[in-house]
């Protein structure tokens, strides 16, 4: 099987990335040379991550001198404060400033909804909500399609999107999204979503593919992915972990994945899934892990009443009401 993907310019986008969202300080940049070390070409950043200038440092040292740039693929992302026309161009530029980088491979826009730019990353209002903007996500492609044509980034994409909100975009916009990048592990496997998005030739890439374990918001009593008995099974027939298995599944249908790990052992092992095939009554078993009500944990929430709820569900650009 292939370890790539290809985007419909042609270049390949390898299936395996390193994940660096909830890499603390101090160990991403390890992380990001462990994972070189070992052979990975794609690392996923973002703004919002707040650590793309530890990213820069481990970039530093390796292009020129163990890997050439145009040989590595990297990914940032808009964060919502620079939805504004006036605030993408800078915002890219200062991902670019602190990963030490001429361009990126890819340029996603983290979220369909914006926030107001007044300083801070998560903006108040005195009632403690956010500080919405209602700057429309195709004035923000715009913008965006732009720095790939000053060469700031090669390809652009989305993330958080649903799939009424891709299907305006590719209508809309002047150049379609390269990539789509959402929640995708067997507890909520996206199928609709990914055929949509593979029958436009746009890629999808699949963030928190071993369902987030350690999200901050994580109870005591929220089922683990990895200690699904079904994963666990297949696993020990192939000599593999519940999270290879659970990896697999995603690249063999194609999906990018970018798990997160700042273990240079499990950073090699999550690049170890090109060495089995699952049989295709083991793609439906893990498929039939589905949960539709619960399987999707990686949405913004606040506490009401005691309850958990969607933090953006008032935005109007909120992508998570759409069946998919």
């Amino acid at each position: 099987m292939a370890k790539v993907a290809k985007l419909f310019t042609g270049v390949e986008l390898p299936l395996v990335g390193l994940g660096t969202w909830k890499s603390k300080a101090g160990e991403v940049e390890n992380a990001v040379k462990s994972a070189l070390e070992c052979g990975y070409t794609h690392i996923d950043c973002a703004a919002a991550y707040g650590n793309e200038s530890e990213v820069g440092k481990a970039l530093k040292d390796v292009i020129g001198t163990k890997v050439k740039r145009e040989d590595l693929f990297i990914t940032s992302k808009l964060w919502n404060t620079m939805h504004a026309p006036e605030d993408v161009k800078p915002a890219c530029q200062k991902s670019l400033k602190d990963l030490g980088l001429d361009y990126v491979d890819l340029y996603l826009m983290h979220w369909p909804y914006g926030f107001a730019n007044v300083g801070e990353m998560f903006p108040k209002n005195p009632d403690g909500t956010v500080m919405y903007s209602d700057v429309p996500f195709l004035e923000t492609w715009a913008a965006m399609e732009k720095l790939v044509d000053e060469g700031l980034c090669k390809h652009i994409g989305v993330s958080n999107f649903n799939s009424k909100q891709i299907d305006e975009l590719c209508q809309k916009g002047r150049i379609k999204p390269a990539v789509v990048q959402v929640e995708i592990h067997p507890y909520f496997n996206q199928s609709r979503l990914i055929n949509f998005c593979q029958e436009r030739g746009i890629v999808m890439t699949a963030y928190s593919p071993l369902g987030s374990p350690d999200r901050p918001w994580v109870k005591s009593g929220d089922v683990v992915l990895m200690e699904d008995p079904v994963l666990k099974t297949i696993g020990e027939k192939y000599n593999k972990s519940p999270a290879q298995v659970a990896l697999r599944f995603n690249v063999q249908r194609s999906v990018v994945v970018i798990p997160k790990s700042v273990t240079p052992s499990r950073i090699a092992q999550n690049k170890e899934l090109f060495d089995f095939t699952l049989t295709d009554e083991e793609m439906k078993t893990i498929e039939g892990l589905q949960r539709e009500d619960t399987g999707r944990v990686c949405v913004p929430a606040v506490e009401v009443d005691g309850k958990r709820v969607p933090r953006d569900k008032s935005h109007k650009y909120f992508p998570f009401d759409e069946p998919f």
